[in-house]
């Protein structure tokens, strides 16, 4: 008796631990706060961003949902602009394009935002103990097409990873499959041709923009300069410097991607693929990979050129 009484506790301290080392795998700092709107994610309470998944609109106007706002600093300071003044078609972190055409045929503009609607189809989210995913499945549709008939799908996963050394890396692949035949792409038609992932961020009189070559000043054309770009200002109250990278993963189509920058009153853009339209395939999505690390302080080119090497190298990007 005694003996099957020390089994049985063996068992049930065995169980015990089990039960624990599960807990301990499955403990996470993220959490979500979900509503009609969208989907805040937090971690260890601290506001991280927002996705807005509703539809909103100023006054009517400029319809949106399928982004990010607000992103929120490291300090909780608030990054991104919605319905900014100068260009209120812009908003927060965004991916779009001006030329959206089916053969010869301009159906939409999804960056003025003229007759184009995203219908969000799913949002999932994914809490684990280093990572927090918001996976997108949304359907891209216009009223002067064949009465509103998807076009295109999109499927576009955000991981949050961990805050780790005072950074917060947020990792987007954004994966684009055409729905119809001869389904094509572009950028602004002027010589700009700005189109594709893009940051309004708040613009400080101190904003700073540190690529490869060291310190950039914005031009009213593209730049050459190189996969990586960092924009660092006084974000937040008082004179505390803080950033935020933007880095492009090797795999993207056209790496590295020439910039569109800008001090005052516009976005900050990484350009795909140009003033040229280019065909989106039904049988192979065009998949972009991008990566924002949030941090304090300025831009130190050293430890940048190690993210991205970083990034570049991590067999986890698929």
């Amino acid at each position: 008796m005694l003996k099957i009484s020390s089994i049985l506790l063996s068992l049930l301290s065995i169980t015990i631990l089990a039960s624990c080392s599960n807990r301990s795998e499955s403990a996470t700092p993220f959490s979500v706060n979900e509503n009609d709107k969208g989907i805040e994610l937090l971690e260890d309470g601290q506001s991280v961003l927002f996705y807005q998944r509703k539809p909103k609109s100023l006054d009517g106007q400029y319809t949106r949902n399928n982004y990010i706002h607000p992103l929120y600093s490291l300090d909780g300071n608030v990054l991104t602009e919605d319905f900014p003044e100068d260009h209120p078609h812009h908003r927060g972190i965004f991916w779009a394009w001006h030329q959206i055409y089916v053969g010869d045929s301009l159906i939409a503009d999804g960056w003025a935002l003229k007759n184009f609607s995203t219908n969000v189809i799913e949002v999932k989210t994914e809490l684990k103990n280093n990572s927090a995913k918001i996976k997108i499945s949304a359907d891209w549709t216009s009223p002067i097409f064949r009465n509103n008939r998807p076009y295109l799908e999109e499927k576009t996963m955000i991981t949050i990873h961990k805050k780790k050394d005072s950074l917060r890396i947020i990792d987007f692949r954004i994966e684009l499959k055409a729905l119809v035949e001869e389904l094509k792409l572009g950028g602004s038609k002027d010589e700009k041709g700005y189109g594709g992932f893009s940051l309004r961020i708040k613009m400080p009189d101190d904003l700073k923009f540190t690529a490869e070559d060291g310190n950039i000043i914005p031009q009213k054309l593209q730049i050459d300069a190189g996969p990586w770009m960092d924009f660092s200002a006084s974000f937040g109250a008082g004179e505390k410097i803080s950033g935020i990278t933007l880095l492009c993963h090797p795999s993207t189509p056209n790496y590295p991607q020439p910039w569109i920058i800008r001090q005052k009153g516009s976005m900050q853009n990484i350009v795909f693929p140009g003033r040229n339209v280019i065909e989106i395939p039904m049988n192979k999505p065009v998949i972009l990979k991008y990566r924002l690390i949030l941090h304090n302080g300025g831009a130190v080119k050293a430890d940048i050129e190690n993210w991205q090497a970083e990034y570049s190298s991590d067999s986890s990007i698929k």
